[in-house]
């Protein structure tokens, strides 16, 4: 199984104090539902997660905006590249390289296999 991504949970209680733009798509990883841990002070999210560590497998990808093969393309990543994975769902990997982001979707069997 994967080791956990290096952050600590907030302490303090979480709270916002004004509107807050929003972040293109793609960039930040940061959904209506869920976002990065490190984003908790910063953006509003019904859920936050503590990423899991894992890397791109053998060939480069593409993240896509959403969880579909026609998606927009957000970004590309080498072979190798590490990566946060934050959330699974069917065959799809939702990743970012970070809270700084890019984030998007890869299909699961993308990411090097777990020990």
């Amino acid at each position: 199984m994967s080791r956990p991504a290096d952050y600590s949970l907030p302490t303090e209680t979480v709270g916002l104090t004004g509107p807050v733009r929003k972040p293109a798509p793609g960039t930040k990883p940061l959904r209506g539902d869920l976002a990065h841990i490190a984003l908790a002070g910063q953006y509003l999210a019904t859920q936050y997660v503590v990423p899991l560590c894992r890397k791109i497998g053998p060939n480069s990808v593409h993240l896509r905006l959403a969880m579909r093969e026609d998606a927009d393309i957000g970004a590309s990543l080498p072979a190798g590249t590490p990566v946060e994975l934050l959330d699974c769902a069917g065959e799809w990997a939702w990743i970012a390289c970070g809270p700084e982001g890019p984030s998007g979707y890869v299909q699961l069997g993308t990411l090097e296999p777990t020990e």
